[in-house]
């Protein structure tokens, strides 16, 4: 009997041991528990998203609390949740409304495909396909995957090209992540000129592939009195700090790639 008794009982003690260990280890270094971050997280929608800058609400919850963040950086939250957070730690906050963007026009009445495709119907498989199936390398392929990533119904695919209703979106960045050419961006809600192209080729490429994609002349910097417009890797790009939304490098594009903000149709 002692020969059965012994070894249940020297395992039973290690066990013990063992589990008093784990016990005041646990003890010895838990992490305080911030209340003031649990508050905050509790006020954030969940999205998990990251297009506040953070990982996820929670990591954004703690440089709330500690001081190294602003209110006012989760666009699925909103006014509400920065009005929340606000009060939460004492101060004014606001945010500022932005909608994400897709910077191309190039649909089939501009542009077309250079292969038919039978494949995964996906931005991001036809992408490993010498560069994807547009003409246009830097183009949209309207195979969905940002409106597949869209959880707010915000994102249509039309006519080969992906478009985006401002009144839907919420900010998530979940498109910005799916687009495989980096085609869509945040834009502050607001009167301004966009560039609706990403075509980083030189003119002469460009005029190949598309009749829309802007060529780099300069017209539109040149037209622009407040200095907001710059050219970068052969094409123009708005700094909507500085834009006025006067219209006139709209006027002055002869690609007709730059348009007024407030003038977009309700579904781009």
């Amino acid at each position: 009997m002692n020969e059965i008794l012994f070894p249940i009982i020297l395992v039973a003690g290690i066990g013990l041991i063992a589990g008093l260990g784990l016990a005041i280890a646990s003890i010895v270094m838990a992490v305080p528990k911030d209340e003031t971050a649990e508050k905050i997280e509790e006020l954030l929608p969940g999205a998990n998203c990251g297009a506040c800058g953070y990982s996820g609400c929670s990591g954004y919850a703690q440089a709330l609390a500690s001081g190294e963040a602003k209110p006012g950086l989760c666009s699925p939250g909103g006014a509400a949740a920065a009005a929340a957070i606000g009060e939460v730690l004492g101060v004014s906050a606001s945010v500022e409304a932005k909608t994400a963007l897709v910077h191309c026009l190039g649909s089939y009445d501009h542009t077309t495909d250079k292969m038919e495709y039978e494949g995964i119907p996906s931005c991001a498989a036809a992408a490993q396909l010498a560069g994807g199936i547009t003409s246009c390398r830097f183009g949209c392929m309207g195979l969905g995957d940002c409106m597949r990533a869209c959880n707010y119904d915000a994102i249509k695919i039309c006519n080969g090209m992906a478009s985006i209703d401002p009144a839907k979106c919420r900010g998530c960045s979940m498109c910005v992540k799916a687009c495989p050419k980096g085609l869509i961006s945040f834009v502050p809600l607001k009167a301004q000129a966009v560039v609706r192209c990403s075509n980083c080729d030189k003119g002469a490429v460009t005029n190949k592939v598309c009749n829309i994609g802007c060529i780099g002349c300069g017209k539109c910097v040149r037209s622009c009195e407040s200095g907001a417009i710059r050219l970068e890797n052969f094409h123009a790009v708005v700094d909507p700090e500085k834009c006025t939304a006067c219209g006139k490098c709209a006027e002055a594009c002869p690609r007709h790639c730059i348009t007024m903000f407030g003038a977009l149709p309700q579904t781009s």
